[in-house]
């Protein structure tokens, strides 16, 4: 098998490794992370697209700001979706919130002008977020709006979500200045580039069957 990739080796080994390990080492590579080895990946991207599809059957999905693989299937049935470590949500409306997260991001993006390209990423409040989630819930099902109370969606549906979307690197809360004390509304989150890979509009194809699920 011809793969260019190995030819790489020789001339510029420690970059090919280094980019290999992080691609694997983590969901997401961002250009912020190590800018030097995130532009030789950029520069030679159809080397490693090439190894990717080749050797793992991996698709590499790159723009300006993030980098990352996407395995297909897994091979291994011994490891069950249950103990599989990655970036999953199980319970329909933390789902739902997840695709509401998205809604809200490209309708900021439209009202700010921002695109992948802009060297500063989105930023918001948490208030801002938990109102348009809680509005998309009431939406969706108007019959159970009294269930679907803002207190309800924050606890049970936004708040439960948010520890992951910052462990998987989707989100980046700021820290306050010193000596300054927010509300839990007033909190800044940042928008990290992989939400520019998850399209709201592709996910919410699943929206019906999750109307349809009772919540646990």
């Amino acid at each position: 098998m011809n793969i260019e990739l190995t030819k790489m080796l020789d001339r510029s080994g420690d970059k090919v490794r280094a980019v290999l390990n992080i691609l694997i080492e983590s969901p997401c590579f961002y250009a912020t992370d190590r800018h030097e080895i995130f532009y030789f990946l950029r520069r030679h991207r159809r080397e490693f697209t090439d190894f990717f599809e080749k050797m793992y059957g991996w698709q590499l999905l790159m723009d300006s700001k993030c980098a990352r693989v996407y395995k297909g299937e897994w091979h291994n049935p011994a490891i069950t979706p249950a103990n599989r470590a990655m970036f999953n949500f199980s319970r329909r409306d933390e789902c739902l919130a997840f695709m509401m997260l998205l809604e809200f991001f490209e309708q900021q993006l439209e009202e700010n002008g921002m695109t992948v390209e802009d060297r500063q990423n989105l930023r918001f409040h948490f208030g801002d977020l938990l109102n348009h989630t809680h509005r998309r819930f009431l939406e969706l099902f108007p019959a159970e709006a009294e269930r679907y109370s803002e207190e309800y969606v924050r606890a049970k549906a936004v708040k439960p979500i948010m520890p992951q979307l910052e462990k998987y690197r989707f989100l980046k809360r700021i820290k306050p200045p010193e000596k300054l004390v927010a509300s839990a509304k007033e909190v800044i989150y940042e928008a990290l580039p992989a939400l520019y890979h998850y399209n709201s509009t592709a996910l919410s194809r699943i929206l019906p069957e999750l109307q349809k699920d009772e919540q646990p």
